[in-house]
């Protein structure tokens, strides 16, 4: 049985920041970390973008470490191999490959995997997700000597998809089982903003059905959907969500939920081992509830943050995340906490006719999230109203009026 004192379970951005972190508050303490992908630390928000997708920068530039920073930073780094048990009692982790692994401090990084598309069909060559290096390069390949394309899912994923299916030339169809794109997260007149614009770049969208068989022989010929519609296709783009991987850790006497629950200082209910980045369901501080986001810098932040808990540090964590995705002539933002949850307030600000909308959302007349349709100049202030837990009641109509600088609110 090999040992380590620092063992983290994911490569990504979460995993790699803990493990920088804690090199530089521990020297000497040996670290190793298990990736389920055959690489080193890469940009994984930049495969969906335009820039990159189109080949208007050089492939080169996703990677954010080079191969000689883990020798050179003694981190052993396992690549291409997952976590199969947990035994917390021996403080040992099993992998795939029966390679066992005791630890002194374990962190589970696991990330989000790409949920699967559960149809008929949904094996065939020309279907992707879009999570992974290896899924770009997939896409990439089938797009070649294809002439229609057919995006599945209404995120951001979906939302960049079809931009890059538009701009490399494909005819391309979007279906969302949602009455309108993005729906619950964002309302009615959010989603038709959204769907105007695809629609005034061509993609043809399909609300309100699922797709119900993946047609063709070995290769995507088209789908049909839910009412019997056939749309031909040769690639498709599937983003209809995530789940966690942390049934091997739950099976081990982690405490699970949707992901991996933990407390403010990023601990799990099994001594001496953390979870942080987008498998983490933490409590936060802010909004005093237990939240879970799947955000870049969020991953990043909770990584650090991990990193310096298992050395020795208690601190807890504490941040206004935000998320900001363009295209199409549309800036989308997310601030705080944009989860539909019962009872908030929503207070308009903006329209469809400026196209400039934005939701901010309250609790007990205190912002805790907002959407922002091309009104991202306001993020900044909407994260300090949030930070400094301002109490807006009475001014109700000053927050929904475009016209008011939301400095004034500060």
């Amino acid at each position: 049985m090999a040992a380590t004192r620092y063992l983290i379970i994911g490569g990504g951005i979460t995993g790699t920041t803990a493990a920088d972190t804690i090199r530089k508050a521990d020297p000497d303490g040996e670290i190793t970390i298990i990736s389920d992908e055959p690489y080193r630390l890469y940009s994984r928000i930049m495969i969906s973008k335009t820039h990159f997708f189109l080949g208007k920068v050089p492939f080169e530039q996703i990677w954010l470490k080079k191969e000689s920073w883990y020798p050179e930073n003694n981190i052993r780094l396992i690549a291409g191999r997952t976590a199969a048990k947990l035994d917390a009692t021996a403080k040992s982790v099993t992998l795939d490959d029966g390679t066992v692994l005791a630890y002194d401090k374990l962190l589970l990084a696991l990330g989000i995997c790409a949920r699967r598309w559960g149809i008929p069909g949904a094996d065939k060559r020309g279907v992707h997700y879009v999570r992974t290096v290896d899924d770009f390069r997939g896409i990439q390949e089938d797009m070649k000597g294809a002439k229609q394309a057919i995006v599945v899912g209404g995120g951001a994923i979906g939302f960049e998809m079809c931009e890059q299916f538009r701009l490399s030339g494909l005819e391309t169809a979007l279906s969302i089982r949602e009455p309108h794109y993005w729906d619950p997260v964002l309302d009615e007149t959010s989603g038709h903003i959204i769907e105007a614009a695809l629609e005034k770049a061509g993609v043809k969208i399909y609300r309100g059905q699922y797709v119900k068989e993946a047609t063709g022989g070995e290769r995507l010929e088209g789908v049909t959907l839910e009412d019997g519609t056939r749309i031909p296709c040769q690639v498709a783009a599937v983003g209809i969500g995530g789940v966690c991987p942390h049934k091997w850790a739950a099976d081990g006497g982690v405490k699970v939920s949707r992901g991996v629950v933990v407390n403010e200082y990023l601990e799990t209910s099994v001594p001496d081992v953390w979870a942080a980045g987008d498998a983490a369901e933490y409590h936060d501080l802010i909004f005093d509830e237990t939240v879970q986001f799947g955000s870049w810098s969020n991953a990043q932040q909770q990584g650090k943050l991990a990193g310096a808990n298992m050395t020795g540090e208690k601190k807890p964590y504490k941040l206004v995340t935000f998320y900001a995705v363009s295209g199409l002539g549309i800036n989308i933002a997310f601030v705080g906490n944009v989860a539909p949850v019962p009872g908030r307030q929503v207070v308009p600000r903006g329209s469809a006719e400026a196209n400039a909308y934005g939701r901010v959302i309250l609790k007990d007349n205190r912002v805790v999230g907002a959407t922002l349709l091309n009104r991202t100049p306001e993020i900044g202030c909407l994260v300090k109203l949030i930070e400094n837990k301002v109490d807006l009641s009475g001014r109700l109509k000053e927050l929904g009026d475009p016209a008011v600088d939301l400095k004034s609110l500060l």
